[in-house]
């Protein structure tokens, strides 16, 4: 053997003993995480995934009960929609069985002012909403369940693209609202649903209804938008008609819908007038009910304590 083949051995050698002691090396450490994670395992096991299961199935099962303890109310509205032929009525009550569950449960929905929506004939409610209204679900799902009575709500046009979500607005009458379309609604005694606009500055005065104004606490601090950038999400918004801007939360703070006293309109009173007695009356609603600026971790608070109000 010549020194060159010794020298080309030695390095065949040397490359050889080095993958090997790489690959035992790797094959080492992947034992080690396999020790590690079958001693973590059983721990995390026991202390993180069993409680969340049990929390779950407890949430369930009052979400369940909630449902069962209204079983009458759904029965009886089931049977009245088979006689007078609404194919929606016995869905509606049970979607807001649903909703109604899950506001109670998740957040300790409740709602104050309810008798300042009247039981029968027209009525206007213009909502402060937050990123999602699901403050706005969460009422309507009251409203059918302690009143009776649908509350029609105007939505974005968006909604209509959305796929699979044609039947609940037609279950629920929510349409795009145009200036015929909610004139109809109201000429029909229907409570009507807007956010605020200057829509309703073009209705006629003999049609314009009392209004009701609600605001729910912490709505802001129940889902949050990205903001930044917030010329981005404009624009695309501009351009596709469709909301683009990120949404996290859904956390579980304490939502709590108040109901102001209806405002009638006055003998010879503008509508514009109207609109600026009802925009203060909302901003004052605020004012009272909800603490500036909003913290998300003062409203969780909100779950177990409400700190007295102060004059």
């Amino acid at each position: 053997m010549t020194c060159d083949d010794s020298s080309s051995f030695c390095a065949l050698v040397k490359n050889v003993t080095l993958a090997a002691s790489a690959f035992i090396g790797q094959q080492m450490d992947l034992l080690y995480l396999g020790w590690v994670w079958s001693l973590v395992f059983p721990a995390l096991l026991v202390v993180v995934v069993l409680p969340c299961v049990i929390l779950l199935l407890l949430y369930f099962s009052a979400f369940l009960l909630y449902v069962f303890q209204r079983r009458r109310s759904l029965l009886h509205v089931l049977h009245e929609s088979l006689e007078h032929r609404d194919p929606w009525a016995g869905g509606r009550y049970l979607i807001s069985l649903i909703w109604d569950a899950h506001g109670y449960i998740w957040h300790g929905y409740e709602v104050r002012g309810l008798e300042n929506l009247p039981d029968r004939g027209r009525c206007l409610i213009i909502y402060y909403h937050g990123a999602i209204p699901i403050d706005i679900y969460y009422l309507v799902a009251h409203s059918i369940i302690v009143k009776g009575r649908l509350i029609h709500c105007v939505g974005d046009r968006f909604l209509e693209k959305v796929p699979g979500w044609k039947v609940i607005l037609e279950a629920f009458d929510i349409t795009a609202g145009t200036i015929s379309s909610c004139i109809k609604t109201l000429s029909e005694d229907h409570i009507l649903s807007i956010s605020p606009g200057g829509a309703m500055l073009k209705w006629p005065s003999e049609l314009m209804p009392p209004s009701c104004q609600p605001f729910t606490e912490n709505i802001r601090e129940a889902f949050r938008v990205v903001a930044w950038p917030q010329r981005l999400w404009v624009t695309l918004y501009e351009k596709l008609r469709f909301p683009c801007a990120p949404i996290y939360g859904g956390f579980p703070v304490k939502l709590r819908t108040h109901l102001g006293e209806p405002i009638y309109p006055k003998p010879g009173e503008s509508p514009e007038e109207l609109a600026e007695r009802i925009q203060e009356s909302l901003a004052a609603l605020i004012r009272e009910n909800q603490k500036l600026p909003g913290r998300i971790l003062r409203a969780l608070m909100a779950r177990v304590y409400e700190a007295p109000k102060q004059n």
